[in-house]
C-alpha cells in the first residue's frame, strides 16, 4: 500500500478515535443523541457533495441513489445491532468482537467475492493489527457476570454488519465510481430521513439534548463523516482487504487517550498491543 494512502487512513483512525471519545461526554438520549449528529453531519456535507454534482464531477443518477440507499440501511443496520449488543451484554465484550472480526470477515470476503489479492506480507501485516487491537482491548471472556457467551454473539453480528457496509461502500466507490463526498453526503441525508420520525415520537426530549451535548454533537458531526470519507477516498487506491484492519487502528488510540483523559488502567497492555498494531502498519506499508 502507497505510504500517502495509509496516512490516510491513519487520519481516518485519529478522526475516528476522537469523535468516540467525544462521544463518552454523551449525556442525553442515545437516539437522539446519534439522530442529532446525524443530521448535523448532513447539514455539512450535503452542500459539499451538490457542489460536485454542480461542477460535473458526480452524476445524479440511479447508481448514486441505490448506492446511498442500501449503505443508509446498512449503517441503520449497524447502530441498531451494536445498541441492541450494549442493552443485552457487556459493552467491552460486544465493542471488542465487533471491532476484531468486522475486519476479518471484510477480508474474507474481500478476497472470495471482490476477487482482491494480498501478498503475504501485506495479509500478516492485516492480522497483526487485528490481533494488536486483540491485545488492546484485553481478555474477550472475562465478563462480570460470567457469562461472555451473548457479547459474543452479538459482538460478531455486528462485525457482519461492519464487514456488509464496508464491502458494499468499497464497491460503490470503486465500481460504480460514485465521489465519496457526493456519496457519502446522500447515505447521511437518507439516514438522517429515516431516523427524524423515530425522534420525533421523543421530541419532548430533543431540547434537552442539544443542550446538554451540543459540544459532543458538534464534535461527532464533523469529525465522524471527515474519518469515513477519507476511507473512502484510501479505498480508490488500495484494496479494501487491508483498509478495513488499518482503520481499527482508531482504537488503539483511542485507548491511549482514554488512559490519560478517563485514567483506564492496563497500560502496559495497550502500549504492547500499539507495538504489534505499529509492527501490522509497516508490513502492510511494503
Amino acid at each position: 500500500m502507497h505510504p500517502g494512502t495509509v496516512a490516510l487512513v491513519l487520519a481516518a483512525a485519529a478522526a475516528h478515535a476522537l469523535w468516540n471519545i467525544a462521544s463518552k461526554y454523551k449525556r442525553g438520549d442515545t437516539l437522539l443523541f446519534v439522530w442529532a449528529y446525524t443530521c448535523a453531519s448532513a447539514l455539512l456535507c450535503v452542500p459539499i457533495g451538490m457542489a460536485f454534482m454542480v461542477t460535473g464531477q458526480q452524476a445524479i443518477d440511479w447508481r448514486l441513489a441505490v448506492g446511498s440507499a442500501v449503505s443508509a440501511a446498512l449503517h441503520i443496520a449497524y447502530s441498531l445491532t451494536l445498541q441492541a449488543g450494549y442493552d443485552r451484554a457487556e459493552l467491552g465484550v460486544v465493542y471488542s468482537v465487533a471491532r476484531g472480526t468486522g475486519p476479518v470477515l471484510t477480508m474474507l470476503f474481500a478476497v472470495l467475492l471482490l476477487g482482491e489479492r494480498l501478498t503475504a506480507v501485506a495479509m500478516l501485516g492485516a492480522l497483526l493489527i487485528v490481533a494488536g487491537i486483540l491485545v488492546v482491548v484485553g481478555n474477550l471472556f472475562r465478563s462480570g457476570s460470567g457469562r461472555p457467551v451473548p457479547g459474543i454473539l452479538w459482538g460478531g453480528a455486528t462485525g457482519a454488519t461492519i464487514a456488509t457496509y464496508t464491502l458494499w461502500d468499497s464497491y460503490s466507490v470503486t465500481s460504480w465510481h460514485l465521489a465519496p463526498v457526493s456519496y457519502y453526503a446522500g447515505t447521511l441525508l437518507l439516514q438522517g430521513l429515516i431516523l427524524t420520525p423515530i425522534a420525533l415520537l421523543r421530541r419532548h426530549r430533543i431540547p434537552g439534548v442539544l443542550r446538554a451535548d451540543a459540544v459532543p454533537i458538534l464534535i461527532v458531526a464533523v469529525l465522524s463523516p471527515l474519518a469515513y470519507i477519507l476511507v473512502l477516498t484510501a479505498m480508490l487506491s488500495a484494496p479494501v482487504a487491508l483498509i478495513a484492519p488499518l482503520r481499527e487502528s482508531s482504537i488503539v488510540i483511542g485507548a491511549f487517550l482514554a488512559c490519560w483523559l478517563f485514567r483506564e488502567d492496563h497500560l502496559a497492555r495497550r502500549i504492547a498491543g500499539g507495538v504489534i498494531v505499529l509492527v501490522g502498519i509497516a508490513a502492510i506499508s511494503l
